[in-house]
């Protein structure tokens, strides 16, 4: 799991907006088809044919990764998250 941290606080309903600004766009599909307390995408990116998905929670966009998932469909994400606000990120990885 990759958490993507805003250097500036922000609150989740922002965060959740920005992530479904990112999606709404294309190279992604994507659907929250979960009843949770909080934002989860599962996300299909059609130029590298990546899935993944994506939780708003605390603060931070989480990138869960799924098995076969290649680094280009997150560092695409990433890359497209940076370049639609307006802050610097942190980036933290943590495995299980």
């Amino acid at each position: 799991m990759f958490s993507l941290r805003p250097r500036s606080d922000r609150d989740d309903d922002s965060l959740t907006g920005l992530v479904e600004s990112v999606l709404d766009r294309r190279p992604y599909r994507y659907g929250d088809w979960f009843d949770l307390p909080m934002p989860l995408y599962v996300v299909h990116d059609d130029d590298t044919g990546d899935t993944f998905r994506v939780a708003v929670r605390d603060g931070a966009i989480e990138l869960h990764v799924l098995p076969g998932t290649e680094s280009s469909g997150l560092r695409a994400f990433y890359r497209r998250i940076t370049d639609a606000s307006e802050t610097m990120w942190t980036v933290t990885r943590r495995t299980d």
